[in-house]
This record gives C-alpha cells, structure tokens and sequence, in this order.
C-alpha cells in the first residue's frame, strides 16, 4: 500500500526542522503499536518524540526504557519517573542483549534503524527482546529527486530490503509503505532543513559547487520521504510456542 501525505513549507515558517519525524513517531505510535504496550524499549529515542505521543495520547504503559548514542539527544529527553534513560548503540550486540533482562515487552524506533550498519544482525538481535515489535524506517525513495539530479545513491537501503530483512526475524502482522512531501518556499531552504534535521544522517556527500549548482537546477518546491512502517512479532517466539 502507498500513501502520500503532504506539508507545505512548514519548516521555514514555523522553525521546525523535525517535522517529518514528529509526524512519523505519530503514526507509528497511533496506527502500529499495540494497544497494550506494556514495558517498552524506544530505540534511537533522540529529544523523546515517542514519549510526546503517548503522553499526549494518553496510552499507559508500565516503563519506557529510552535508548540513545548521543548524550546530548538524552539530555533533552523529558524525564518521568517511568521512563529510564541509556545510551548505547544498537548496533551492539553486547548492549541488545543486555537489555534481555529487562523483561520489554514491545520494542519501538522511529526515524532511527536505517542508519543501523547491520541492519540484519540488528534485527536478529531485537528479535530476542519482547513479543511485540513495531518500527518506521527511511528507505531509499527518500530525497529519491535529489539523489538522481546530483547523480549520487542513497545512502539508506531500499524498501525492498528492508523488508526482507524484517520477514527473516518476525512474523509481519502490517507492513505499509508510506510517502511525504515537505514543502519549502524557495531552494536554499530545502538545503538549509537538510543541513539541520538530522535526515541525511550527517555525512557530507557533495562538495560547495556541486550544492551551488543543485540548488540553481533542483526542479521540485519539496522533498520526498519515504518510510517502511512495520509491526510484527518475533519468529522466536512461535519457536517456543
């Protein structure tokens, strides 16, 4: 299923550069976790957009064990007495597996497990923490225009592949792809909210003349993302039923 949804130039109107992924914790919150989350783990939790919703939403759940790498992401967290704070890589294996013990019953991340380096040991090691797994991850239709007027690849994996990466470790209950088109008064602020948002996972692909000149021929008024959302259980725990 694909689906588009639109916002037209809120992020040089409003200030905001995360957009996108306020809109995306939300619908992974309210359309794709269980209604019943119980103790839950929010992987690559950044300013804590996932426990925004389910506050305003008014979900309960018993602890929310928020993970991020940077220090600095969690100190802008909300503190609450059910939410506990770590910083760890979920590309551990060793920090994953450390987290078994904390008895998690439905494992979130949104906006975070397409810069993952091993997407398919990440996977199989998520897969042995909680019964419940719901996830939005960027695929490669993100900034698709842009990456083919600059002639370069994305960086992220396709839809396709995340997907079948998914489908070796869990039981898919949904899987939806989802479009968004974010849109800027003029060029310059596109590159300005890519700068800023955090969407590019940081990494300095193009040189000065290179933007200069995308910028002077980049022929849409928005950016495209795409997102695979998914929830599903782990195939372990039909192993051990």
């Amino acid at each position: 299923m694909r689906a588009v949804k639109e916002f037209s130039r809120f992020a040089e109107s409003y200030g905001r550069y995360n957009i996108i992924q306020r809109q995306v914790a939300r619908r992974l919150v309210c359309d794709f976790m269980p209604r019943d989350p119980g103790r839950l783990l929010d992987l690559g939790c950044g300013e804590g957009e996932i426990f925004r919703q389910l506050c305003g939403r008014q979900i309960p759940f018993g602890r929310l064990f928020a993970v991020d790498l940077s220090q600095k992401m969690l100190k802008l967290h909300p503190r609450d007495k059910r939410v506990q704070l770590l910083q760890g890589d979920f590309d551990d294996p060793g920090f994953l597996e450390s987290l078994e013990r904390e008895k998690i019953d439905t494992v979130l991340s949104a906006s975070a497990l397409q810069w993952s380096r091993d997407l398919g040991q990440t996977a199989e090691a998520l897969s042995n923490i909680g019964n419940r797994a719901a996830f939005a991850i960027f695929t490669s239709g993100t900034f698709r225009t842009l990456h083919h007027c600059a002639g370069t690849g994305s960086p992220i994996r396709s839809y396709e592949t995340v997907e079948a990466i998914l489908q070796q470790y869990y039981e898919i209950d949904r899987i939806e792809k989802m479009e968004y088109r974010l849109g800027f008064e003029d060029p310059r602020a596109i590159f300005r909210y890519i700068k800023r948002s955090g969407v590019s996972g940081g990494e300095p692909r193009l040189t000065y003349r290179q933007i200069r000149r995308l910028i002077d021929s980049y022929p849409l008024d928005y950016l495209e993302f795409e997102l695979l959302f998914f929830s599903g259980r782990p195939k372990r725990s039909f192993s051990k039923a």
